[in-house]
């Protein structure tokens, strides 16, 4: 990969759209890195015994972070030439803030898990350090209550249920599974913070064969990607689903395949129409109408227009790949600042096979909204609807 222009923006791809950088003082992608980041490493800290070496580590990560140069990890790092490949050759060397701001989040985190020791032989490998944020999501009065909502959506219409369930997995863990049923003023406000809503093209593409799922957070925000699942898989709508997790900690909450088990454990446990799901699925995985892939690219700082040949081929034979997510809708738009009225169909042609995106806007990066809906949104602040959380989108292309 060339060295970029230092002066430029940063544009590498199949457009001239330019790549997000963190070096704007004050904006969105430069506070991540110059606020986020430190008060994650502080969370991390207090969550775990780590020894003076490790902390030491965390704070030499935080420094050069905000005041050194990106480094390439020890030689003796076993994914050292992956990541020489992913970018590292272009951008060591370079100030965090310059690289693209996909690539520096990615790194940033696979720095964090290297100061822990996550890949290191010894007491603190392979221990996930944001296993107690993800683990306290899932006990809590808040996840009783969405389960328990369960037992009335059972008794909906079919139609209705799946609708419910899809916005139920839209908005994560900022949605009560109960929502939909609650009236329909409370569905009309649920509606408006829509920037997109092409669930009619989804639910068209659910044709009962293959979809693959590509996950985005554990927790409370997994519970709901598999109830849906569940339905999908229960009444025909796909006969077979492969679900796309991190293979190792990542993005703080981005769900492993220790998070699918421990989402399943406690949709098991739980009484109702929550524990029949937890046992459908448990059963689909053991038949194979569920399964669990782990890929090494899921991990990777790079836009899915750089897919490696076997995902390239898996998504291609699906009758639709469905991205959840924040940072998944980054990677599939190249995080990339495109007119907001950019085409999703347009932005997304590369993707092989039918694709959609089920997202809460938490960052710049987003395409195929209207004009007047652009307009609209721009008047009530300054950008605060694009990262807030607060609206959301169902986009999807056959």
């Amino acid at each position: 990969m060339p060295e970029p222009d230092a002066a430029a923006p940063i544009a590498e791809g199949p457009d001239d759209a330019p790549v997000v950088v963190s070096s704007v003082r004050g904006s969105f992608p430069w506070s991540v890195l110059a606020q986020r980041h430190p008060a994650l490493v502080q969370k991390v800290r207090d969550a775990f015994p780590y020894g003076p070496r490790q902390r030491h580590a965390l704070d030499a990560l935080l420094e050069n972070c905000a005041e050194g140069v990106v480094e390439p990890l020890a030689a003796t790092a076993g994914d050292r030439e992956q990541w020489d490949a992913w970018g590292g050759l272009a951008y060591y060397g370079r100030s965090w803030f310059d690289v693209p701001f996909l690539w520096a989040e990615s790194y940033f985190y696979r720095r964090l898990l290297e100061a822990v020791d996550h890949f290191t032989p010894g007491p603190w490998q392979g221990i996930d350090p944001f296993r107690p944020f993800k683990l306290a999501e899932l006990d809590t009065p808040e996840a009783d209550e969405e389960l328990a909502a369960l037992d009335e959506l059972a008794r909906q219409p079919v139609d209705e249920q799946e609708r419910a369930l899809l916005h139920g997995s839209l908005w994560g863990n900022r949605a009560d599974l109960g929502f939909r049923l609650a009236g329909p003023r409370d569905e009309a406000a649920a509606d408006s913070h829509l920037v997109a809503d092409d669930s009619d093209v989804l639910r068209s593409l659910f044709a009962g064969g293959t979809l693959c799922l590509v996950a985005d957070n554990a927790g409370r925000e997994l519970i709901p990607d598999l109830l849906l699942v569940d339905h999908l898989l229960r009444h025909g709508r796909v006969g077979r689903t492969i679900l796309h997790v991190k293979p190792h900690p990542y993005f703080v909450s981005d769900a492993t395949p220790a998070d699918v088990l421990d989402a399943l454990h406690r949709l098991t446990a739980a009484k109702g129409a929550a524990g029949e799901a937890g046992a459908r699925l448990w059963a689909a995985l053991s038949e194979d109408r569920l399964t669990v892939r782990a890929h090494p690219f899921s991990c990777a700082p790079l836009p899915y227009a750089d897919l490696p040949e076997d995902l390239r081929r898996e998504f291609a034979a699906a009758d639709v790949t469905l991205l959840k997510g924040d940072l998944n809708y980054r990677r599939l738009i190249g995080d990339r600042r495109h007119p907001a009225t950019t085409p999703f169909a347009a932005a997304t042609a590369y993707f092989p096979g039918a694709t959609a995106a089920l997202r809460t806007l938490k960052s710049d990066v987003v395409v195929g909204l209207t004009p007047a809906v652009e307009a609209s949104l721009d008047a009530t602040g300054p950008g605060h609807w694009r990262t807030g959380g607060t609206h959301a989108l169902i986009q999807a292309r056959r």
